[in-house]
């Protein structure tokens, strides 16, 4: 079986997803990169990357998956705010809603992942400004945490994810 990687990152994290499957992935890749490649075409499985944009994946993403016809998908992404798994169900089932219906999505995973200090100045400004709204902290908090990410415990859940979708794959 075939594939090929198509991710679009603005901050590197989903890159770093993408290079980790590519590492686990490593025989038959057609191709592995954030343009839309004719190459994705003759793959039998695409992995389609994205960064978190209003609670689903970014223009160029969907318009890839609208393109995509008779494929096996794994969908993979990043967003900011992380540490709960519905909030990661959620934005995967928006982006799921722009997989052409003649593919199969064979595999989904997601994680936390940086955002640009712009972010967190953008946070603090409105900390400032009301040091009593929990919610400012909050996000001052959750900014802190999301540094941290990707970090090799994503990346060795994402293995477990690959691995899991791989062996169903070969039995069907």
């Amino acid at each position: 079986m075939n594939y090929a990687i198509y991710y679009n990152s603005v901050t590197g994290n989903t890159k770093i997803l993408a290079d980790h499957i590519h590492s686990q992935m490593k025989e038959n890749c057609l191709y592995s990169g954030n343009a839309d490649d004719p190459k994705i075409e003759g793959a039998d499985l695409v992995f389609v990357g994205f960064w978190t944009d209003k609670g689903r994946c970014s223009d160029p993403v969907i318009e890839l998956l609208k393109k995509i016809k008779h494929k096996k998908i794994f969908l993979f992404g990043t967003a900011g705010f992380g540490g709960s798994p519905e909030y990661f169900e959620r934005i995967l089932s928006n982006v799921e809603k722009y997989v052409d219906p003649t593919c199969e999505v064979v595999g989904r995973y997601m994680c936390q992942g940086k955002m640009p200090m712009s972010v967190r100045e953008r946070y603090q400004k409105m900390y400032d400004s009301d040091p009593q709204n929990e919610q400012f902290q909050s996000l001052l908090n959750n900014f802190d945490q999301a540094k941290k990410h990707p970090n090799q415990e994503d990346l060795d859940t994402l293995t477990i994810q690959l691995k899991s979708m791989i062996k169903a794959i070969q039995k069907s």
